[in-house]
Parts: structure tokens; C-alpha cells; sequence
């Protein structure tokens, strides 16, 4: 994008743990110090001994030297550490290479490192050795590292300031640095700001003195308007996830710099709209509800991922009219609810929940009255999508007659038997189970009367949502003996925490499974969700891919040639044309784009050259009947 030329304050950087994500000297121990039977208590004290320095609780000159009398290294050890630390450097500096190649003559790198493995590390980024200021070490005539060159002002306590000082740089001077060290400049008067770099480590006693702190180089260029690579820089986009997902999908959302904030149970909608207010993604299970009014407290949510199969605990219309791309994971924990499924019809089939209870207490009743074997009975599904077809499969192989009922026309697999009707169904069924979605239609989609067309006897499974029902209904045909047994995850009303009291009519009845919603609490499926979400969400916050939203129009994009101009609007004529006047109005190549809708919304996907003027984004912003614009490059 085409901005008017502006002085650039001269950028002194410092290199480890700014520049790199690690200390070059604690690198080099490690390399040096491989085959040393003590090694990782030298490292340890090495390590120890740069953050003493790097905070100020040990003046940095007896820092370096106790560091470099621990090290044992040879010159023979810097070529490969150069090799590595090319391999560390900053994630947010590797990003905007283009920046540092660009502005290499405004931009230092001042160091109490060392020249010899921090120049050629730079060179890479376009910095020139005359821009490289930093210590040099001496050597034996064997080739042993023996000490640092004393005369260089790098060596002493105040070394920058006096370097910086001695540099004389005419115009202002913003410091970026993650030491003490780095801040003392800008405390001497010789900077103008001084920017505590947080991406790698960030100390304390840094932190509270920076004019600034900035996760990320991102950050730095967003904040002082300059050329950047990222089009918002990730640290600002805000993370909230709640109930519990597996850990893997706060590791992914961090490693993809957002910021993360975990909550381990359910907010009511109260607690949301409280908490709400400045968060980008909302990470959700099943209790959470996202309402109107908690999308009206959301001021700067762009997605919501429910880590679980159903979406009836958000309210998709209302999410996608503000713009809110709602992804879920239909498919990674199906294997985990099949073999529950299957587990408790075997279970219930030999009323273990009956005999269990009785042997712990001593009781030994040896009987065959009741039990059955399952193969060559029938086996009713309600719901024939990604976990009833699974459940068919599975249970034809061990014997079972399947059949199946489903509103929508679905492909029936092996030898499963389509019904017309539901009570075609649950008049021929041995066993019947639940797994039909949680739409408003389907509540108490099974109540008094469909329990009474059930067979004597038969066993009753619920793993899909807890409204379709009717619990008191259900009670009522357990403790009449007319069904045989029942096993139910999902209810009604469930607690929001661990802590809370599980209460139900269905407690204490005879051959009776109760578990608390954990069809899909695996290992196995909570890792699969937990890697499916955040990759869906990230996909559409960094490319504007909506394939398998399940409420904006599903568009998968083609690689991204040069600026993506991301335009969501209310499906009415003339969007796309106003968007594309204002275009040509401002003589901007159009690269590609890309249009689909639904009854209510809009997706126009434009990919634009480079080149074009700031108040292209302006005049895009103001497009009649737009709901959510963003720029991505």
C-alpha cells in the first residue's frame, strides 16, 4: 500500500533475545560443552548468570567474564553456532526481512554479544558490518576462546550508552531490547523511547521501565505506522477459551502469537457479556450459550469455534448478520462416541450397572435372568450422520441387525435397513440410540408416547443432546419395567463445573448408565478437536477461507497473490458493484475475486495488487450494507 514518505528513527536492536530468540553465549556452551560430563549444570549456571546480567542484578562486565571462564569454547565451535542461531532468530524479525533490507542504514544492532557469530547472522537481513556493534572475543594460539578484547566500551558496565553515544546519531532514536542494559540508554537521555521486546523472555524489571512493550516486531512497525509484513500483528488478536479444551489448542493459538486466556468451566451469559468485550476468538464446548446479547458485548469477535459436534448452543444467524464465523469439529470425535455407544448396549445388555453395584457391597448374584447377547438383535438409530453411519458399521460387525431412521436422504452402508417412519422404528428395535443433532424442532423428540411404542424390554441410548428427551417420560418407563435399561450422556440441564451437583430423576433407577457427557472425551478426540479448531479458525483469520464454517458461505481460496480485501455484507443488490466502483474509481488491478451468499450474507474475497492508495480501505469500509471488513497481506 502506497503512504507518504516519513523519517525513520534510527533502530538500535539488540541481538540476543531480541533479535534471536535465544543468548548466543548460551548456545555456544551447549555446543562446547556437548561431550563435558557436567554439561548441563554449566549450562545451567551460564544461563544463570546472563539472566543476573540481562536484569541488572549482577553488573554486566563480572557477568561476561564468569561466563566466558565457564564456556571452554574454541573458534572452531562459531561456525556452527552461526549455523544454529540462523536458525533462532525471531519469528516476527523472520517475517518482516523485508523491512530490515529496505531500512538497513537506519537500523543498529548494538550488543554485548559477540561480533563474531552476530555479523554473519544479520548479514542475512541486509545489516551491514559498519551497523554491527559489538564485542569481539581473543584466543590462545590453540584456538581456545580465552577472554573478550577490553578496550571495546561494550565490555564495561554502560557500554551501550557510551557506544551510543559515541555513534552521535542526529534525529530520534527508539531501543529495542529484552536487558536492563538496552533500557539504560533510553534512561541516559540518548533515546527518545525504548521498547521492552517480550517474544522470547520478558523480565520483570525491563518490563516496568519501557515506555512500550511489544510482543512482537509486528507490534513496533503497527504501533509507529511503518511497512510491515503481517496486515494486524497477531499479538493483538485475543483468545478466550472456555470449558476445558485440550491443552493442544492454547499451544497452537500461541504459537501462533495470539494472546490465550483460559477459563476452566462454562460462563453464563452474564459472565460473557462481562468477559466478552475485546475478545477476537471465542473457544467454546456445549454449555456456553452465545446469545444476541452476548454477540452485541462482542466488539472485536471475528470467530467462534465450538470444540464439540453440535453448534445449537450458539446462535448462527445472529453470529453470521455480525459477521462471526462459526467453525466446529463434526467429524474428530465420532470414533470416540461409537464405541461408547457400543460399550454401553453390551453393558446394559448384561445389566452390569445392576450386578456391579451388588458385588461391592458383597452381594453375589449369579444369574442369567434379563441378559441377552446382542448378536442378531436389531439396533434402531435415530440419526444416520457421521456417528450413526460409524455406529452402523461397527455394530454389523459383531452380529447386530441395523436399522435406521433419518429425515434427510442418506446413503445406508452394509446391510443397515432404512424405516419410513420413527415409530416404523421403535416398534422392530431391541435397542434404540440417539444421535440427531440439537436443533429447536428436536426437543423432546422422543417423550411418553415413543417410549410406548418401543418393544418390551428394549434398551434406550442418549449420547446426542440433552433436549430431545423428556427425562420424566423416560423415568417413568425405566421404573415401570417397560424398557429394559437406559444409558444417558447428555441432559437436559447440565452443571457448569465439576464442582457443581448433578441432579436427575434418572439417578438410582434399576440398569440405569448415567455419565456425564463424555461421548467424545477421549484423549484421542479431545487432541483430533483441539487440532481441528484453532486450524480452521487460523485458516479463516489469515487467508479468509470459510470452508467448514457453519454459518458463513463456505469458500476454499486459492493462494493469496498480493492483498486480500476480505468484505462481508447483507445479501442485497449492488454490493459487489459499489465494491468494484470503488475500485476503478482509484484505478486498482483487480487479481482475483471471489463471491458466494447465503439467504442473508455476502462473501466477496478481492485480491488486489500492492500498489493502490490509503483511502481505497476507507471508501471499502463505507460500502452501503457493510458488515465486516478487513485487509489481509
Amino acid at each position: 500500500m502506497s503512504s507518504a514518505t516519513q523519517p525513520l528513527p534510527y533502530l538500535i536492536i539488540d541481538f540476543d533475545s531480541t533479535f534471536t530468540q535465544v543468548e548466543g553465549l548460551d548456545e555456544l556452551a551447549d555446543i562446547a560443552l556437548q561431550h563435558h560430563p557436567e554439561r548441563e549444570k554449566i549450562v545451567g549456571q551460564i544461563r544463570s548468570l546472563t539472566d543476573r546480567g540481562m536484569s541488572g542484578e549482577l553488573n554486566f562486565s563480572e557477568s561476561l567474564k564468569q561466563r566466558l571462564a565457564l564456556l571452554e569454547a574454541r573458534r572452531e565451535h562459531l561456525p556452527l553456532l552461526v549455523a544454529q542461531l540462523k536458525t533462532k532468530v525471531s519469528d516476527s524479525i523472520v517475517r518482516n526481512r523485508s523491512f530490515f533490507e529496505r531500512f538497513r542504514g537506519r537500523i543498529y544492532i548494538v550488543s554485548s554479544g559477540f561480533r563474531e557469530f552476530i555479523e554473519p547472522v544479520v548479514a542475512d537481513f541486509g545489516i551491514d558490518s559498519d551497523h554491527v556493534l559489538a564485542n569481539t572475543f581473543t584466543y590462545d594460539t590453540g584456538g581456545q576462546i580465552t577472554g573478550f578484547d577490553a578496550d571495546n566500551v561494550l565490555t564495561r558496565d554502560g557500554g551501550k550508552i557510551e557506544q551510543l553515544r559515541q555513534l552521535d546519531l542526529a534525529g530520534d532514536v527508539y531501543v529495542l531490547g529484552d536487558g536492563y542494559t538496552d533500557y539504560q540508554m533510553r534512561e541516559a537521555g540518548l533515546a527518545n523511547r525504548f521498547y521492552a521486546f517480550t517474544e522470547n523472555v520478558a523480565r520483570a524489571a525491563v518490563v516496568a521501565q519501557a515506555d512500550e512493550v511489544i510482543p512482537s516486531f509486528d507490534e513496533f512497525l503497527y504501533q509507529n505506522k511503518l511497512p510491515m509484513t503481517l496486515s494486524y500483528p497477531k499479538n493483538r488478536i485475543s483468545v478466550l477459551l472456555l470449558e476445558n479444551p485440550d491443552a493442544r489448542a492454547a499451544e497452537l493459538f500461541r504459537q501462533e502469537g495470539y494472546q490465550v486466556e483460559s477459563v476452566p468451566g462454562g460462563l453464563d451469559e452474564d459472565e460473557l457479556v462481562e468477559r466478552i468485550a475485546g475478545v477476537s476468538i471465542l473457544g467454546i464446548r456445549s454449555k456456553t450459550q452465545v446469545t444476541p446479547r452476548v454477540l452485541e458485548a462482542a466488539n472485536r469477535l471475528i470467530a467462534v469455534g465450538a470444540f464439540c459436534i453440535g453448534t445449537n448452543q450458539i446462535d448462527l444467524v445472529s453470529c453470521m448478520k455480525k459477521g462471526v464465523a462459526v467453525f466446529n469439529a463434526p467429524f474428530s470425535n465420532t470414533r470416540s462416541v461409537v464405541e461408547l455407544a457400543l460399550g454401553e448396549i453390551i453393558v446394559l445388555a448384561r445389566r452390569i450397572p445392576d450386578k456391579n453395584p451388588k458385588m461391592h457391597l458383597g452381594e453375589w448374584d449369579k444369574s442369567a435372568r434379563g441378559s441377552f447377547e446382542i448378536r442378531g438383535k436389531k439396533l434402531g438409530i435415530v440419526g444416520y450422520g457421521n456417528i450413526g453411519s460409524q455406529l452402523s458399521v461397527v455394530a454389523e460387525a459383531i452380529g447386530m441387525q441395523v436399522l435406521y431412521y433419518d429425515i434427510a436422504e442418506k446413503l445406508q452402508l452394509g446391510n443397515a435397513v432404512k424405516c419410513r417412519t420413527l415409530q416404523e422404528l421403535l416398534q422392530q428395535a431391541d435397542v434404540v440410540t440417539l444421535h440427531v443433532d440439537g436443533r429447536a424442532e428436536n426437543k423432546n423428540l422422543i417423550g411418553a408416547e415413543e417410549f410406548a411404542h418401543m418393544k418390551p424390554g428394549a434398551i434406550f441410548l442418549n449420547l446426542s443432546r440433552g433436549h430431545i428427551v423428556d427425562i420424566s417420560a423416560l423415568a417413568d418407563a425405566v421404573r415401570s419395567g417397560h424398557l429394559g435399561g437406559a444409558s444417558i450422556d447428555v441432559f437436559p440441564y447440565e452443571p457448569k463445573t465439576n464442582h457443581e451437583t448433578f441432579e436427575s430423576e434418572l439417578r438410582g433407577l434399576p440398569n440405569v448408565l448415567l455419565t456425564p457427557h463424555i461421548g467424545g472425551s477421549t484423549a484421542e478426540a479431545q487432541r483430533n478437536i483441539a487440532e481441528f479448531v484453532p486450524e480452521r479458525i487460523m485458516g479463516y483469520v489469515n487467508t479468509g477461507n470459510t470452508q467448514q464454517s457453519v454459518n458463513l458461505p463456505n469458500i476454499q481460496l486459492p493462494v493469496q497473490q498480493a492483498h486480500r480485501l476480505i468484505h462481508l455484507h447483507a445479501n442485497v443488490p449492488g454490493v459487489l458493484a459499489s465494491i468494484n466502483n470503488v475500485l476503478a474509481d482509484h484505478q486498482v488491478n483487480i487479481l482475483g475475486q471471489y463471491l458466494k451468499t447465503n439467504e442473508h450474507i455476502g462473501y466477496v474475497i478481492t485480491d488486489i495488487d500492492k500498489e493502490y492508495a490509503p483511502e481505497v480501505i476507507g471508501a471499502l469500509r463505507k460500502v452501503e450494507h457493510t458488515i465486516k471488513f478487513r485487509v489481509l497481506y
